[in-house]
Order: C-alpha cells, then structure tokens, then sequence
C-alpha cells in the first residue's frame, strides 16, 4: 500500500493541473479507476461504485487542481507576462523553476524573474516585487519564437517546476501540488478497495475542478451525485514550523489525518464529525482536530446543496502550502486512507440518519 501511495503521489503532484486545466490529472484518474465513469459539463470525473444498497449516497470528494498561473502577455522580446490563479504570496515566487503547458500539449520550462537589484535605485532595492513586475523567461530571443517554437498563446497555463523528492527521513515527502493530490490520490486509492469489500452504501468518488479559485467545480458536480453525506478530502496547511505557536499546534507532521470542524468557509457537521473520531479511537487510528481562522474547502458549496448534505472535512497536513515545495507525512496518508475506508464500511442509512436528527432527542446538538 505504501509503494503503490508513493508511486500515485509522484504522477498526481508532478501533473500539470492548473485550475481550468485539470485534463492531466483527470487521465490519471481514469486510468486509476477506469469503469463506471461520468464526467460534468466543467469537467469534474465522478465513480459510481454500488453497494448492498442504493442508500445512503455517499460522496468522496477531492479537487484535482492546484495553484498556478496564466500566460497574460508574450512580449516582443520574447518574455511571458502572466497572472495569479489562486492564492500565491508573491515573495514564494522569484527565481523559481516553472512549466508552461502550450496549446500544442508540450511544456515549455522558465522561470519567473524581475529586473534584478543592481538595477534599481537604492531606495527600492528593498521593496517585495509584485507580481504584475514579474516575468517569465523561457529563453526565447523574440516574440515569435515563443510562439512558433514553443508554441505558447495568451491563456497557457503554468505550474511550479517541482518533482517529488524524499527527505533525509524518507517518510517525509517534498513536492508541488499536495493541496489538493493527496486528496485525489486518497479518493482514488479508497475507491480501489471499496469496490473489492462489501458495503452499505452507493458510493460516488468525485475528482472535482476549480476549487483553488473559489470552490467552482464541485456545484455542477453536486447536480450528478446528489448525496446524502459527503467526505471532503484535503492537504490542509501544517502548522508546526517556526513562527506558528508550539502550544495547540492541530497540523502536524506524523501525528496523523486532520479533522477540521470548521473554517471561514463553513461549520462542518459536528455529529458526523464525532462519528469519524469514534471510529478512530476504536481502530487506535492518529488523528487531529483542527479549528481554522482561515481557508476553506469544497464543503462550504456541498453542505449548501438541496436541503442540506451532512459534511466532514478529512485531511493530510502539509507545510507550505501554495508553494513549488510542500512537504507531508505520509504515514499521516495512509493512516488517512485507512480511517476513510473503515468510515465508509459503518455509513448505512441509520447512522447517516443521526446526523440531521434535530428532534429533542436527536444526537446533533
């Protein structure tokens, strides 16, 4: 399990899936499952894997996209000017390696630079660059070489340059785009030995598009699933590195999944919530509990949907976030995918009932 979580992670995270363009990441994804598949108009790829019953509908969800930027200019020199596509701190960005995925299929590797320091005047020789100062140089000598040789147009999309890598603790791994592929590959992997055991439920595992830029993608895909109770999975940002506080730290590394409660975006199910850290404790599964100021997640547009979906919010801590190199546990990975896997195997119609039990004598408080 562990080989095959390593070998998954690398294809995800070092895929070219920039929201909008998610088409790398969704092949991987039929390759991965590869039957009783469908797909929404924006380009969500959902699996439908029945049970012993068709309820309770439940949804595994994880958004395939990253983090990236847009080509917005190719300049007559031959420079790319281009823009943020979700959320990025602009000091995170020069002198990285990136990949500009052209209209021809091909990538084109840059990286992001400004006019350097001995340029300027003194006074803003300290100054943190924008992003609007910043360009791309793809080593191209004019405009139409960039366009005719590399093939790249206005609209291209571009991902950090950032293949995984293991640390000196080699259960420490280093890459782009852990928010959100461990939550991709978890779903893929929970899908893969659900539909070898018995369960109660009618299960769809849904690949979604467009979360980093606003939670997007996961509504059309609500309209095919329409569930009952929802699993939102995630890489959900770390907080035991310097300048966090050491006291209540709920992200971190080898101390297992995180449960978020709640975040800027939504107040999860509480009732649902328990019932997942009861199966914890009973299978002595690590976990964390998390209460964000910050962020958010898909389960702020699936808790929305019809009358309400019970929602929960499960992921695996990784540090720096947003970044070309985000580093995760991946004990915290498989002690995830096996908590997910033993909660879909209890999640019949009874227990999915007591989390919208608002009677007097009902179980949400």
């Amino acid at each position: 399990m562990k080989k095959k979580a390593i070998q998954l992670l690398t294809d995800l995270t070092e895929a070219h899936g920039c929201s909008g363009c998610e088409y790398p990441v969704r092949n991987i994804v039929r390759r991965e499952l590869t039957s009783n598949l469908t797909t929404d108009k924006n380009g969500s790829v959902i699996q439908t894997i029945k049970g012993t019953s068709s309820t309770p509908a439940v949804m595994i969800e994880a958004h395939m996209d990253e983090v990236g930027f847009m080509v917005q200019q190719i300049t007559e020199s031959g420079f790319i000017k281009f823009i943020p596509i979700g959320g990025w701190s602009p000091g995170t960005l020069l002198a990285q390696r990136v990949r500009i995925l052209g209209s021809n299929r091909c990538e084109t590797l840059g990286v992001i630079a400004a006019t350097p320091p001995h340029f300027l005047k003194k006074e803003d020789q300290n100054k943190l660059t924008t992003i609007e100062e910043m360009y791309i140089d793809i080593g191209a000598k004019d405009y139409d070489e960039a366009v005719s040789d590399c093939g790249i147009k206005i609209g291209d999309t571009i991902v950090p340059e950032s293949r995984i890598t293991p640390l000196r603790n080699p259960d420490l791994l280093m890459s782009k785009a852990f928010d959100n592929r461990v939550g991709v590959s978890l779903a893929i992997q929970a899908a893969q030995s659900i539909k070898k055991m018995s369960h109660p439920n009618l299960i769809s595992v849904a690949g979604c598009v467009q979360e980093e830029v606003g939670t997007r993608g996961v509504k059309t895909a609500l309209e095919l699933i329409n569930p009952d109770v929802a699993i939102v999975l995630e890489g959900p940002p770390a907080d035991d590195m310097p300048g966090t506080e050491n006291e209540g730290n709920q992200g971190v590394l080898g101390k297992g999944p995180q449960i978020r409660l709640v975040d800027s975006s939504a107040i999860l199910n509480r009732s649902f919530s328990n019932f997942v850290m009861n199966i914890a404790d009973q299978k002595k599964i690590p976990y964390q509990v998390a209460v964000r100021r910050s962020g958010g997640t898909d389960a702020k547009i699936i808790q929305w949907h019809d009358l309400g979906i019970p929602t929960m919010v499960l992921g695996v801590p990784a540090r720096y976030i947003h970044t070309h190199n985000s580093i995760i546990n991946i004990n915290d990975y498989l002690d995830t995918l096996k908590l997910l896997i033993e909660a879909v195997k209890k999640l019949n119609n009874s227990a999915v009932k007591q989390f919208t039990d608002f009677s007097e004598k009902g179980t949400v408080q």
